[in-house]
């Protein structure tokens, strides 16, 4: 028995909360871990409980918490603050925030995105790690494409037509760099390509931009860093900055 539905258990036969007011020290204790918010909104009658509860599956799944034990909190916090179960709403949110933050974690560790075939930041982090490795970093780069979207706006796609958008991209990419080490995506909105640093660079990124002007918005040229951590940052600023 997971130490969320001991405290149900605990809490079961408690005088209830009256909504509309604060918890108190004695009941903020007797909630389970990260549900704090959760039991806050619950007292107070705020309409945003089920986004709360969102919340919380996303960041009980990235602490590694099964998703039984993550609904067994839920009802433990909603029967000791509010006396009842949780409503299908509330549960139904925090099952699917934490389902979706898991797939997302074990979508990292594959080698390339289930949409869109690109390799994923981590097999590129991998394949880029090898060239280090080989002592043949110096002889490769990052060619970076940031993905047209509509009004600039991030939010205002459609996944399922960024995916797509981002599929065509890595498809035009790879015919344009036969050679490349991975083609992989970084951030929302952004492809690297890693290929040789050779004398026909580029006229293949010209040739590339001319090919994807459309549904790009720029394409540049990144030199490797000196060492295999350097260029780890480097991975990582460009996919903070997509």
């Amino acid at each position: 028995m997971g130490v969320f539905a001991r405290r149900s258990r605990r809490a079961h036969g408690r005088a209830h909360h009256q909504p509309g007011t604060e918890l108190t020290e004695k009941q903020r204790g007797a909630l389970p871990p990260r549900f704090e918010a959760a039991g806050e909104a619950l007292a107070a009658g705020s309409p945003f409980v089920v986004e709360t509860c969102w919340v919380v599956g996303r960041d009980l799944a990235e602490l590694g918490i099964s998703l039984g034990e993550s609904l067994d909190g839920l009802r433990a916090t909603t029967q000791l603050v509010v006396g009842r179960d949780p409503t299908f709403c509330e549960s139904h949110a925090l099952a699917v925030s934490w389902s979706e933050a898991t797939l997302g974690y074990l979508h990292s560790l594959s080698c390339a995105d289930p949409l869109t075939g690109l390799a994923t930041h981590a097999h590129l982090r991998e394949r880029i790690s090898e060239l280090y490795r080989d002592a043949r970093a110096c002889r490769h780069a990052l060619v970076v494409t940031d993905a047209h979207l509509p009004d600039g706006r991030h939010d205002a796609v459609d996944s399922l037509a960024a995916a797509r958008r981002m599929t065509l991209l890595g498809q035009t990419a790879r015919s344009v760099f036969t050679g490349a080490a991975a083609v992989g995506q970084v951030g929302h909105h952004r492809l690297v390509v890693v290929v040789p640093r050779d004398e026909t660079l580029g006229s293949r990124v010209s040739l590339l931009k001319r090919m994807v002007e459309n549904t790009a918005d720029r394409i540049w040229i990144e030199g490797l860093p000196e060492t295999d951590t350097g260029a780890g940052f480097l991975l990582d600023e460009l996919a903070r900055g997509a």
